[in-house]
């Protein structure tokens, strides 16, 4: 009787193998379309960047304006702006290598499940990218660019942090728009229920304001506009979460 131990017909050695053989190129496929996008748009990273700071110069008072305080700054600061949007083009491909691999070990009713939630998880994190850029960014940049004309202060800001900042607010509206879809998933495993996410409601509010205290810049308004759309889009987390509670 031979020790090594057996799935199926299969052992558990080449089974192992073979499955870190598909991850290896599952990951080599999804960073090979990055990579693709990335070099179909490195020649606009110049134009890229200028887009992305498009809401801020907009705000800039006439004396205002972005600077670059290390040397290489100007070369590799464009270069990780279109990387994250090439990451984001992407995104879908990549979506799909995760869930090519992991969809043999799930169920019927799971890959059901599994396609709408990874698109719309992707369309509302878009969603919360754009709310950023659009509302978000125009409104906080007017507010700091007032808050700095009483003090005499002549409002510059390194490419470098600027970027930090924009990618980090990108990061955390596009999160909270994924709000809906993290109350539906709880909601299907049976984690919780739709009665324990109402009763539970005014702790989601506390915690979505200090979410945003933390998130946001120091000032009172921009704190509102994250929080109020994490209440909002936990309400509509909890229709959904109700909707699919009668269907199934």
């Amino acid at each position: 009787m031979s020790n090594l131990q057996h799935i199926g017909s299969e052992p558990v050695e080449e089974t192992l193998i073979s499955h870190l053989v598909e991850l290896r190129n599952r990951i080599i496929r999804a960073g090979a379309s990055v990579v693709f996008v990335f070099i179909g748009l490195v020649y606009w990273a110049p134009n890229i960047f200028r887009l992305l700071a498009h809401p801020l110069m907009q705000n800039l008072p006439p004396d205002g304006k972005l600077i670059v305080t290390d040397v290489t700054g100007s070369f590799f600061v464009p270069m990780k702006v279109t990387m994250m949007v090439a990451l984001v083009i992407a995104l879908p491909v990549v979506l799909y290598q995760i869930w090519a691999f992991i969809a043999p070990g799930l169920y019927r009713h799971e890959r059901k499940l599994v396609v709408p939630l990874v698109g719309s998880s992707y369309a509302l994190f878009l969603c919360g990218m754009a709310f950023a850029y659009f509302v978000v960014f125009p409104t906080i940049f007017r507010v700091m660019a007032h808050y700095n004309a009483p003090l005499g202060v002549e409002m510059t800001t390194d490419i470098d942090k600027y970027v930090g900042l924009v990618l980090t607010m990108f990061l955390a509206f596009g999160v909270t728009f994924e709000v809906p879809i993290i109350v539906v998933i709880l909601a299907r495993m049976g984690i919780v229920t739709v009665k324990k996410l109402r009763q539970i409601r005014p702790y989601v509010f506390v915690g979505a304001f200090a979410i945003s205290a933390v998130m946001t810049p120091p000032d009172v308004f921009s704190q509102l506009i994250l929080a109020f759309p994490l209440v909002i889009l936990y309400e509509v987390g909890i229709i959904a979460a109700r909707i699919g509670s009668h269907k199934g």
